[in-house]
Order: C-alpha cells, then sequence, then structure tokens
C-alpha cells in the first residue's frame, strides 16, 4: 500500500488538546469486521462486548517527564532538552534531543535549576537535533532520578497537542496500570481505563495480561516514503512475561477473545510469536512496522484511538479492521465529531 492511501482532511478542532473529563466517559466507536455493522458508545460500555475467560493484553509502560528546560552556560540561553533513552546508569549518560539545536556543541553546560544542582555536559553529537549528554551529579541515584522527575514536564506530543503541559496531566497522560518507567509516550488506548472499568471486567471473568512496550517518538515520526515497504521505524524496548504469554495462550486454546489494548501492545504481541502461532515469553527491540496487508497472529480484538493522518498508528489500525472500512469508519468519526489522537475518543474493532 501507499502513504497516499492513508490520507485524509482532519479538521484541527477535532483533535483533543485535553483529555475528558471523566476518564471512562470518552466516546467509544465499535467496528464489527464481520458484518460490517458501526455503533456509537461510551467507553464504560466496553465490557458489554467481553466475557469470562477472554482477555485484555496492556501496555503497563510508565511515562517519565522526559522534556527538561535548562541554561546554557554563560549566554543563559534556554535551552529544551528532551530525554529520549537512558544510556548508561552508573555514569548518568542519556540520548537526547536538544532545541535549538543550533546552540548546542559538544562541551557545552547545562544547568537545570536555579542552585546548580543538576548540570549535564554534552559530549557527542549523535544527529542533527540529538545528543549524548552527561549529567554531573554527586547525590544518589534515588536522589538523581527524583531531581528529574521534579524539574521535567510531561512529554505531551507537540505532533498535534499544541498547548504547554499542565500539572493534571502528570496523571492523566499515564494509564492506571502502568508499572515499569520508560516511556516517552503514553500508549494512549489504556488511558480510559478507570479502577470501576477494570473491577467491572475482572467481576465478568476477562483476564488481564500485561506486556511492556517502552513507547519513544518514533511513534509519532512521520512516513516520508510512498512506499510503506521503505519505512523503517525506530527500535523500542518491550516485554512479554512468562505470565501474560500463559494467560493469552490459554484464551486461544479456548477460542475467547484476545484484545490488544492499544497499537503498542499489538506490535509486542506481534513481536512474540512462536512457530505454532503462539505467544512466547521474550525481551529485547522492536522495530515492527504492521501495514496492510498484515495476518495478525495472536489478537482478534483491538482496542485503540483514533489517529492521524498518514500515521504508523493508523496504518496497523488499518491493517487490522480492513483499509475501507477503517477509513469509512474515519470519514463518519469526523462527521459525528469524535475527538481524535492521545487524549481523544476510543475504537474497539470486534
Amino acid at each position: 500500500m501507499k502513504l497516499s492511501e492513508f490520507k485524509f482532511d482532519l479538521p484541527e478542532s477535532l483533535v483533543a488538546q485535553h483529555p475528558a473529563k471523566q476518564r471512562d466517559e470518552s466516546r467509544l466507536m465499535v467496528l464489527h469486521r464481520d458484518s460490517g455493522r458501526i455503533e456509537h458508545r461510551m467507553f464504560k460500555d466496553i465490557i458489554e462486548y467481553f466475557d469470562e475467560g477472554d482477555v485484555m493484553v496492556l501496555n503497563d509502560t510508565k511515562v517519565f517527564p522526559a522534556r527538561l528546560y535548562g541554561n546554557k552556560e554563560k549566554t543563559g540561553a534556554k535551552i529544551e532538552v528532551f530525554l529520549l533513552r537512558e544510556l548508561n546508569k552508573e555514569l548518568h549518560l542519556w540520548d537526547v534531543l536538544v532545541d535549538p539545536a543550533r546552540k548546542i556543541r559538544v562541551g557545552n553546560k547545562l544547568y537545570f535549576d536555579d542552585d546548580g544542582i543538576v548540570v549535564a555536559e554534552v559530549i557527542d553529537n549523535t544527529t542533527s537535533r540529538g545528543r549524548t549528554i552527561k549529567f554531573l551529579y554527586d547525590g544518589s541515584d534515588e536522589d538523581f532520578y527524583k531531581a528529574l522527575h521534579d524539574l521535567g514536564e510531561t512529554p505531551l506530543p507537540r505532533e498535534a497537542i499544541t498547548r504547554d503541559a499542565e500539572p493534571a496531566d502528570k496523571e492523566r497522560y499515564q494509564t492506571i496500570y502502568a508499572k515499569h518507567t520508560g516511556a516517552v509516550a503514553a500508549p494512549s488506548a489504556g488511558l480510559h481505563f478507570t479502577r470501576e472499568v477494570m473491577k467491572r471486567l475482572e467481576i465478568k471473568g476477562v483476564d488481564m495480561a500485561a506486556v511492556t512496550l517502552h513507547v519513544g517518538l518514533g511513534t509519532f515520526r512521520p512516513v516520508d516514503v510512498e512506499d510503506l515497504t521503505k519505512h523503517k521505524m525506530d527500535s523500542e524496548n518491550f516485554s512479554v512475561p512468562t505470565e501474560a504469554a500463559a494467560i493469552v495462550n490459554r484464551a486461544l486454546d479456548q477460542k475467547k477473545r484476545v484484545c490488544a489494548v492499544g497499537t503498542t501492545s499489538m506490535r509486542a504481541m506481534e513481536s512474540s510469536v512462536s512457530a505454532n502461532a503462539r505467544l512466547k515469553p521474550t525481551e529485547g527491540w522492536t522495530d515492527k512496522f504492521i501495514f496492510p496487508p498484515f495476518e495478525f497472529k495472536i489478537a482478534n480484538a483491538l482496542l485503540t484511538n483514533f489517529h492521524l493522518p498518514e500515521s504508523t498508528l493508523l496504518m496497523l489500525a488499518s491493517a487490522f479492521a480492513g483499509h475501507e472500512f477503517l477509513m469509512e469508519a474515519y470519514k463518519l468519526a469526523i462527521k459525528e465529531k469524535y475527538k481524535f489522537f492521545s487524549y481523544g475518543d476510543a475504537m474497539l474493532i470486534l
């Protein structure tokens, strides 16, 4: 398929700038692949589509406040530093993006607080915007991470959320089951779950299986080639624990519903398929890019948000729902004024 097949006109007013007042009061569009039927529901109605023995596969990654603002030594110029990943824990080495990049060179020092306790030195250039920095910090690891957490801002994706982060985002741009810190973007399909919805699913006998995929900025990187086979995804760290694999495989053996909560859960599972089409425990990195046509081996349901035009997330959803059906549903979503992107409404594809 070609990139141009994933173009559509999305009014700016439909890109959610804030989350719904209550997590589970987002809207939910339900797509039935077998009949082509489309339903309009509320997210809290999701429990009606699952029964005892069905499984929801959650991505339990935790977003860290990755956006910091520092001042350059001597000039005091304000520099945004976006933490991508920790390269060496002992040395406090991080892979980062800096903005404006032209002002930052190897050897420059950046000060992040008035007392000069958190200081970093630029030690390498990796790309035009990318740098490797070393934090010069004397305290304990615990104090260092706490300082980063306190100084950092919630990394709302600037691709479509145009406002600055607010204190409320620290909680709302995080799933209620987030556990393992490492993502710089939230697995947004999971943002709709509340403790009450989880409890009601549990009472119905729906099992939860947790995998981890630390969402990177590559999730939002634009596809700039018309031929999709030439696009390369950034690698992201993921893990499928033994317990999650056992829960999913039991459901598959019993012909139950296995729902990937989000494109990241789906990619983690599709990166861990055994020779007999079962989920296997895995730890490592994945750069799996899913676009139509694609034969999904594990999940038979997908919960996802409404995605931006030409995004890799839209391509995965299209591969799962069927391209024509999904694009028809998106046209309807725009007409019915569903909200798009990370803080937007949800879609359940059955």
